[in-house]
């Protein structure tokens, strides 16, 4: 069965655009492509869910940050991926905490735009390096305290996760935790495990979605 998609973009010629680039892709098909927010929970209300919502951020009646949250409640089965012209970190920051899968510019090559289909589809998430870095880089170490029950973190696996949201190297991390670059290695192991994650990347987004570090 092809990757089903719903596109919600106020911006009928993009829209439309995106629609046929997609068509193009082995593997996926576009379901309806609706012109807001409020468009789109109508659809899905309706008919069929799409497996990925491509989200534009600025659209009238309800726009992609209400959406995106919508769709989190409502139908969390559908993978959210952000479309935006700007990449201003709050803006990323806000449909990541609202559940959006990815962020992606719409300036992008056909290329890195499949690439974000497969990665969402395949990984869970997309984030392209140069919004990855941004994130990583602005990610402070502040102790929230009551969000790391949210994976069952002990009070060390919590500190490794906090330095870890940083750009510690993992022997940095070892010094700064008083054990050694082996114990370290477990405490990676065990996080991605108990987050159900496979890289640092992913690390860092699920700590950031869960409230688990701060801007």
């Amino acid at each position: 069965m092809p990757t089903s998609i719903a596109i919600a973009d106020d911006h009928q010629l993009l829209a439309e655009a995106l629609s046929d680039l997609i068509q193009k892709f082995d593997g996926y098909e576009v379901l309806y492509v609706a012109a807001n927010g409020r468009d789109l929970l109508n659809r899905m209300s309706d008919g069929p869910l799409p497996d990925i919502a491509l989200v534009d951020l600025h659209m009238p009646d309800m726009d992609g940050f209400e959406t995106a949250a919508q769709l989190r409640q409502h139908y969390p089965t559908v993978r959210v991926l952000a479309l935006s012209m700007s990449d201003r970190e709050e803006y990323i920051v806000r449909m990541m905490r609202n559940g959006a899968r990815g962020y992606l510019l719409k300036g992008c090559r056909p290329v890195e735009f499949r690439q974000a289909l497969d990665e969402v589809i395949n990984k869970g998430f997309y984030y392209s390096d140069f919004l990855t870095s941004q994130l990583i880089r602005n990610l402070n170490t502040a102790e929230t305290g009551n969000e790391a029950p949210v994976f069952n973190l002990n009070s060390r696996e919590y500190d490794f996760l906090k330095m870890a949201c940083s750009e510690l190297t993992y022997n940095e991390i070892a010094d700064k935790m008083c054990v050694s670059p082996r114990t370290v290695d477990g405490y990676r192991e065990v996080v991605f495990q108990k987050m159900s994650v496979k890289t640092r990347v992913g690390m860092v987004i699920e700590a950031f979605r869960h409230g688990l570090v701060e801007l």
